[in-house]
């Protein structure tokens, strides 16, 4: 018996590129961003553009228009975005957090999270994309302890949304493998509580974190395929428990190698003398720009 051959189509290509308004551009963005861009243009697919914004501390309007201009400038095009709307609007995150509760809301009710009063330092982390040099710490699951603890002693408490300002964590299985294949680094491989520990999903402030937030989005959002910095390839597994979590197919994944200083450090909105308005300035144009990077 022969087998029967599909002949519907394989879905259209959606990639994005995902600034955060919390300073100006520089070379790894652009780098980053022109990576994403010719995936989708090689694939005849979809780009689109969101503006996490998030972080209401350093998120400023000013890097708001002056990432727009500097994007096009440099010669990126998006189909989607907050300056075009599209299927899938609105494409600021600070305007998307019924979504983004209502993930929250089924994590908990699964019991996948659980109530965190620890160190604020590494939650104001987890609301911006972690980095290898500060990634997130292993947490010790102090607060784990504690809930299974209280939950031997009396009755569990049914979760509420109006509970008081604290901040959640999603509940690794330590010695998990999580596996993946990257686009570019091939095979990749973490051990949950080796790797990572039990982190971040919603923050006091009543705010998602970003590993949360961006899971929500690119699901959402029906992304297909996820360019990223290198720096985020720990994240990815974290990111993968959610998506299984949360019943959601989870988008291939194309993490970037990282643009160095003269130092051999990670450039960081920090280096405002690599910064796209600064080589702007200096009367460099986008081509010699693209000229210090091959993709």
């Amino acid at each position: 018996m022969s087998a029967v051959r599909s002949h519907q189509s394989p879905p259209q290509y959606r990639g994005r590129i995902a600034p955060s308004p919390t300073g100006f551009l520089h070379l790894g963005h652009a780098r980053t961003f022109w990576t994403a861009q010719q995936r989708a243009s090689t694939q005849g697919g979809t780009l689109l553009l969101r503006n996490e914004d998030l972080d209401r501390a350093r998120c400023k309007p000013e890097f708001v228009s002056a990432m727009l201009e500097d994007l096009r400038w440099f010669g990126f095009q998006w189909h989607e975005g907050p300056d075009c709307g599209g299927p899938f609007a609105p494409y600021n995150q600070s305007q998307r957090l019924e979504l983004y509760r209502a993930a929250f809301e089924a994590l908990q009710s699964k019991g996948f999270i659980y109530p965190c009063k620890c160190s604020r330092q590494d939650i104001r982390r987890a609301l911006q994309a972690p980095h290898a040099e500060d990634d997130e710490p292993i947490y010790p699951g102090t607060c784990r302890l504690a809930e299974a603890a209280a939950a031997t002693r009396e009755p569990k408490a049914v979760p509420t949304a109006a509970q008081p300002a604290q901040n959640w964590r999603f509940r690794v299985s330590d010695g998990e493998m999580i596996a993946f294949e990257d686009g570019h680094f091939g095979p990749q491989q973490f051990i949950a509580g080796k790797d990572f520990g039990d982190f971040v999903v919603w923050r006091s402030e009543g705010l998602p974190a970003y590993e949360l937030a961006v899971v929500v989005d690119d699901a959402a959002m029906k992304i297909s395929e996820v360019v990223r910095g290198a720096d985020l390839l720990t994240s990815t597994a974290r990111q993968l428990l959610l998506y299984r979590a949360l019943g959601l197919m989870p988008p291939q994944f194309y993490h970037c190698p990282l643009m160095l200083d003269k130092s051999g450090k990670r450039l960081a909105k920090r280096h405002d003398a690599l910064s796209l308005r600064t080589l702007r300035a200096e009367g460099k144009t986008p081509v010699e720009i693209r000229g210090y990077w091959r993709v």
